[in-house]
């Protein structure tokens, strides 16, 4: 996390060198947000497998349509899918998701500060689910 460092005026001299606060206030390392659109992606690819990022085979889709498909389909919008990509990648594996899965999800628009957030967010949430259990 960066710091800023502030400086204090002395009112009672007329000295003009700043004197340095003691305790460094912190702030924020980027400027990355979601909308809320986006954080709701997030929240419901937190419940989706791995598997609901693989394409399905022909044997699939001939039971899916035989039985019924239970598998869920990618969103409608390349934008939102790559963020629902990014999170169910990031809560399966962490920090170690492929590189091309993240140079994809900055090419559809993400920086990689968005991505730092959803991996910290996802990890935290999972941190506090933890702690609940």
């Amino acid at each position: 996390m960066a710091y800023m460092s502030f400086t204090t005026w002395d009112a009672d001299t007329t000295a003009t060198a700043p004197r340095p606060v003691a305790d460094p206030v912190p702030v924020a390392a980027s400027t990355a947000r979601l909308s809320a659109l986006e954080w709701s992606v997030v929240a419901l690819a937190a419940k989706d497998p791995l598997s609901s990022l693989r394409t399905p085979g022909r044997m699939a889709i001939a039971m899916g349509a035989l039985f019924g498909d239970r598998r869920r389909s990618a969103l409608a919008d390349p934008r939102l899918e790559a963020l629902r990509r990014i999170a169910v990648l990031g809560r399966h594996q962490g920090y170690t998701v492929a590189p091309t899965e993240i140079r994809a999800f900055v090419a559809a628009g993400f920086s990689e500060d968005q991505y730092e957030l959803v991996i910290d967010s996802l990890h935290a949430a999972a941190r506090r689910a933890g702690a609940r259990a």
